[in-house]
């Protein structure tokens, strides 16, 4: 309880520069790190310089809302590739191709679930939208440790059927239909607060389209709820696989970056879409 209470402090002071460079770095940092714990749990310290080439690239991904940045990516992204390549190319006795698929693969969602943050901020100016794009980040993330809260507390209380007893022995059927819920009803109070204090969202205001916008947080929240567990479950499979009980112990009683994320990782994508689609009515 007491680490949830300081990461929601410092997740605040975070959004507070939400349209600064900082935010950028911080969210380039937390990827990294969460990067990095996979890094660690495939157990491919001896080729560090495999994880150095991830740095500058995922740098260059969350700094693609500027501009002059963008511009880089696609000729970037390919000479990384080919970093890649040319790595297990030369160092083909001591790198095991499987673990590095499988860290590329696991890589690649992290990056993505970041970025989503980051795109969110490119389509969602503050000068146009407000902070549209920091209720939808906070949507995100409410989703997530909503459910993962709501999913735990229910789970204690009324658990008696197994979800997936093999990957994660701990969690219920019951459970997993109390986070539903507790994402439910976090989303629509999340929603009410945002629009008594902005009055609009993307550009519309929130009393024309309060109904069907409601009912659209509601699916989206049952929806993002599901996938929370999806990536929680596939968090556990690759531990469980690499033989690890947590990625790292950076937040005490909780674990590491991807034992707090590995529920958004699918939800962040989602909602991001799920935006482009609104903007674009």
């Amino acid at each position: 309880m007491i680490t949830s209470v300081v990461g929601v402090g410092i997740l605040f002071v975070v959004m507070a520069l939400f349209s600064t460079p900082v935010f950028n770095v911080v969210i380039a940092l937390i990827c990294l790190l969460a990067i990095h714990e996979v890094f660690r749990a495939f157990q491919l310290e001896k080729t560090a310089y495999l994880y150095w080439g991830f740095i500058p690239y995922t740098v260059l991904v969350l700094f693609s809302d500027y501009r002059r940045v963008r511009l880089w990516l696609l000729p970037l992204s390919y000479i990384f590739v080919l970093y890649l390549v040319a790595c297990v190319i030369r160092h083909s006795k001591s790198i095991d191709f499987a673990k590095l698929g499988g860290m590329v693969l696991y890589a690649c969602i992290i990056l993505f679930c970041f970025y989503s943050f980051i795109y969110l901020k490119q389509i969602l100016p503050q000068e146009t939208y407000g902070y549209d794009a920091i209720y939808f980040i906070f949507l995100s993330l409410g989703f997530a440790w909503g459910g993962d809260t709501a999913a735990y507390f229910t789970g204690r209380a009324f658990g008696k059927h197994k979800l997936a007893p093999v990957v994660s022995p701990n969690k219920t059927v019951e459970g997993a239909i109390g986070g539903v819920a507790g994402s439910m009803l976090l989303g629509v109070i999340v929603t009410a607060c945002y629009s008594l204090l902005h009055g609009e969202l993307v550009g519309m205001p929130l009393h024309s389209i309060s109904a069907g916008y409601y009912l659209l947080i509601v699916l989206l929240a049952g929806i993002g709820s599901v996938l929370g567990v999806v990536g929680d479950l596939f968090a556990s499979v690759i531990k469980r696989q690499c033989g690890i009980k947590d990625y790292g112990s950076i937040f005490p009683g909780h674990g590491g970056i991807m034992d707090r994320f590995d529920s958004v990782i699918f939800i962040a994508p989602l909602v991001a879409m799920v935006v482009t689609a609104l903007v674009h009515l």
